[in-house]
């Protein structure tokens, strides 16, 4: 059996969606198992355990949708279980010729799907990973795991190293700080006090410092940065890779870290899966819904408007500036001498 997974779009989400992967391998030991996703998650989904094929599909309009069919047929699954809630998830996949499309049921799709899974309408919260399981229970397919894991292949660690390098090749521990966000502004940490925190860590860990994000992240990278050099008169043990890396790099760079600090972010949820100790702020959004799985640190604080999902807070920021440096170095030292 060629059996597919079509992920979601989003970084995130297809890492929270890993537990889906392990209980298909474990129900169908014997199938070809892809995944399908956006073409830059590509290298996540290669680290993906058990995952024997991937393919790269275009995002975007019909235009896109057009294309993923094609390239999906060429693929011959038999089965394909659409983990975005879309209907145009469906019917790309009918449209590829797939004979059996299993999905939630829901957005006008039902008659696409042969079969159509009545999405969780559980009272209160349900975390991301949780929905997702869901649907694999509605298959009848017990979950192997509960817990998304990633293997870092040895050309993304090999690729890290070589990165690394300028931070004193063994010289201390790694700590990742990943500043950036990119739901908004609003999940973002002052970018100084990240910059007290990574100071302290330095002088009292030994640690190497290394900023991670993507090109949207370098103004915070660079505030960073700039903050510590004040702090330590001659800034040492930092290294700005913010905008500097792909994918793959970036998940052989996490596997490296002892520990990361980071906003609720892709890279939050990378480092979790790859089994790295995280410190997780969390400001606007609900930690419920996509805080990191295990035992990491989750950090809020209460406040009477969070969480309100904004991209940018329109009074004082409060869920984000009540988490106190104290907190955070505390987390972040403990998971650090782990």
């Amino acid at each position: 059996m060629r059996l597919l997974v079509r992920t979601p779009n989003w970084l995130g989400d297809v890492v929270m969606a890993l537990p889906v992967f392990a209980a298909l391998r474990a129900h169908y030991p014997g199938a070809i198992l892809a995944a399908a996703g956006p073409r830059p998650l590509v290298p996540l989904l290669s680290a993906v355990p058990g995952v024997d094929e991937v393919v790269g599909v275009a995002r975007g309009g019909a235009a896109a949708r057009r294309s993923e069919a094609e390239v999906l047929r060429r693929g011959a699954f038999d089965v394909s279980v659409l983990l975005p809630n879309s209907f145009g998830a469906a019917w790309t996949a009918r449209r590829a010729g797939i004979p059996e499309r299993w999905g939630f049921a829901g957005q006008g799709r039902r008659i696409l799907l042969t079969r159509a899974v009545t999405p969780p309408r559980r009272r209160g919260p349900i975390h991301q990973v949780d929905r997702y399981l869901e649907l694999v229970r509605g298959l009848g397919i017990e979950p192997a795991a509960v817990e998304p894991r990633l293997e870092a292949s040895a050309s993304m660690r090999a690729r890290a190293r070589a990165l690394l390098a300028p931070a004193g090749g063994d010289a201390g521990p790694v700590v990742g700080i990943a500043p950036g966000a990119a739901y908004g502004y609003a999940k973002r940490w002052p970018p100084a006090r990240y910059a007290r925190v990574a100071a302290r860590l330095v002088r009292e860990h030994g640690a190497r410092i290394v900023l991670l994000g993507s090109a949207h992240d370098r103004d915070a990278g660079h505030a960073i940065e700039s903050s510590l050099a004040a702090e330590t008169r001659s800034g040492p043990g930092v290294l700005n890779l913010i905008g500097r890396t792909d994918l793959a790099a970036l998940i052989g760079l996490l596997a490296a870290c002892r520990t990361l600090i980071a906003g609720d972010s892709g890279a939050m949820h990378l480092a979790a899966a790859l089994e790295v100790p995280v410190t997780a702020l969390f400001g606007p959004t609900d930690e419920r819904l996509t805080a990191p799985m295990g035992g990491h640190a989750v950090l809020t604080h209460p406040v009477w408007c969070r969480p309100c999902f904004f991209r940018d807070c329109p009074i004082d920021h409060r869920c984000m500036t009540r988490i106190s440096e104290a907190r955070v170095l505390r987390a972040a030292g403990e998971r650090l001498v782990r």
